[in-house]
């Protein structure tokens, strides 16, 4: 049998192990480990790379802003802070009809911005939200679907531990990612409450209302969040504005919610040694997933797996939308079956370099050299009138400079290299936030959606069955922005500078 043959044998035979409940991580590295054993015919070499894939692995810097987010989520916990967003959001909404739902889903787009977990968002949600929903008349398959779907937010609005993996993976801008992840965040939560403004009309008897705040607790609560703006400005905020990396601004962020949570009176000794335990065990099962992917990724890279799928892909001559189109229905279809990172890690050293050989032509060479030549005059560099005259009246006409113009014009970082540069960097990033999404759907679509269960914990009273039928709407609401992102990657890539 031939490396290539074992390499594509290896699928199938992980995804035996994964469907016998063998854990994710322990079944990519026994997959990676019996595969190398066969294409290498030895032990010796295997084991020996074992040592320096585990070095490899974690000597990188960029994973330790994993910790660091799973720590802040858990002192943003301690310090109230989901209670304080709940409570202010429920003031202003509380009173209509599906309000609290809708304050519950802006709650969780709130503690989404200081907690880079799914899971995390949708337990420590339930926990505030879920009792005031049922004691304010929501069904409950209509109540536990809404946490569900609220809690995917907190891996899509950043900070997102989702992406900072995608990142590594990809060797892309973690800053760049967090920016792009923001416009579809806030399109996310801005259709979850559509969907729950539509689900109250069409079944009005699963919705209840509070009665309408007084103003003045209205503005105790907005005041009560300040502690969420503060935090999420510092690090976000800061990591945009250059003052910190996204590791240090992870630092940062869990240093801030834990003096929070101390001033609060939520954070003690004892629970600051909890805190430290249950950010360990997170992510020590973080990080074995990442080992066993690497190890399997670099099992598939040795026998030319992803390679040969991107080289067979391109040569099928197909669109690369239609590429593009098939790769998220098989996330969706996944993502029925595994959680979120096992997926990313899995799939994206087989997908990315199809996604690198498709040419999406996001950017022309013209107008990179437009985009170029007007940064110059903006910034009122010295160019001859004629010259200038002459550069702009040929790309108007769009005929790329020469490289004679471009060196009487001092034109610089306009070539062919900078332009496949910032292709494949646009196209990386578009393709990751699509992949968050399509992520995020499979962590609340039937039958294996892990937010459900999650939920479903939380509320032994309410059948599975109540939910899945509520979730739908959601799911419906996903697959709707899924399709406005790929239409219009403009979306996706607004904010970031070029």
């Amino acid at each position: 049998m031939s490396d290539l043959a074992i390499g594509i044998t290896s699928f199938p035979a992980l995804l035996l192990l994964i469907f016998l409940r063998v854990p994710i991580g322990l079944a990519m590295f026994l997959a990676g480990l019996v595969g190398l054993i066969l294409v290498t015919g030895d032990t010796t070499i295997p084991f020996a790379r074992l040592k320096s894939e585990t070095f490899t692995t974690f000597s990188s810097y960029s994973l330790s802003i994993i910790p660091m987010f799973l720590l802040m989520g858990h002192f943003a916990t301690l310090g109230g802070m989901s209670q304080a967003l709940f409570k202010a959001a429920e003031g202003f909404l509380g009173h209509r009809k599906g309000g609290v739902a809708m304050a519950a889903i802006g709650a969780c787009a709130g503690f989404g911005a200081i907690c880079g977990s799914s899971l995390a968002t949708a337990a420590t949600m339930s926990r505030v939200a879920l009792p005031e929903l049922r004691r304010s008349g929501y069904a409950g398959g209509f109540a536990t679907a809404t946490l569900a779907a609220g809690g995917t937010l907190g891996i899509l609005i950043p900070p997102s531990i989702v992406l900072v993996i995608y990142a590594i993976l990809t060797e892309q801008n973690i800053a760049k990612l967090f920016l792009a992840a923001f416009i579809p965040g806030i399109l996310a939560a801005l259709g979850y409450v559509l969907v729950i403004s539509l689900y109250v009309r069409l079944y009005p008897g699963n919705a209840g209302t509070r009665p309408r705040a007084a103003w003045r607790a209205r503005l105790r609560g907005v005041w009560d969040v300040w502690p969420v703006l503060i935090v999420f400005a510092l690090v976000v905020g800061g990591i945009y504005a250059g003052w910190f990396t996204p590791t240090e601004g992870a630092a940062v962020g869990a240093l801030g919610t834990g003096a929070i949570a101390w001033a609060n009176g939520g954070l003690s000794w004892d629970s600051l040694g909890e805190s430290f335990m249950v950010t360990a065990r997170s992510t020590a099962m973080i990080f074995f997933i990442v080992l066993g992917a690497a190890f399997y990724n670099g099992f598939l890279a040795l026998t030319q797996v992803p390679q040969e799928i991107a080289l067979w892909v391109v040569d099928q001559g197909l669109s690369p939308l239609l590429v593009l189109t098939l790769i998220l229905i098989f996330y969706l279809l996944l993502g029925c079956l595994m959680d979120s990172l096992s997926m990313i890690l899995l799939t994206i050293p087989i997908f990315w370099p199809v996604m690198q050989g498709l040419d999406f032509g996001f950017v022309s060479l013209i107008d990179l050299q437009s985009a170029r030549l007007s940064d110059l005059v903006q910034s009122g560099a010295q160019i001859a009138p004629d010259v200038l005259a002459q550069a702009q009246a040929a790309l108007a006409q769009g005929i790329e400079l020469t490289r004679a113009q471009m060196n009487d014009i001092g034109l610089r970082g306009a070539t062919e290299g900078a332009l496949s540069r910032i292709n494949t960097e646009q196209v990386a990033i578009w393709f990751g936030i699509l992949v968050l999404i399509v992520v995020e759907v499979g962590l609340i679509t039937p039958p294996v959606g892990m937010n459900l269960f999650i939920i479903n914990t939380m509320d032994r009273t309410t059948p599975m069955a109540e939910t899945y039928r509520a979730v739908l709407f959601f799911v419906a609401s996903d697959l709707v922005r899924v399709v406005l992102l790929v239409l219009f990657p403009v979306i996706t890539l607004a904010l970031i500078p070029w």
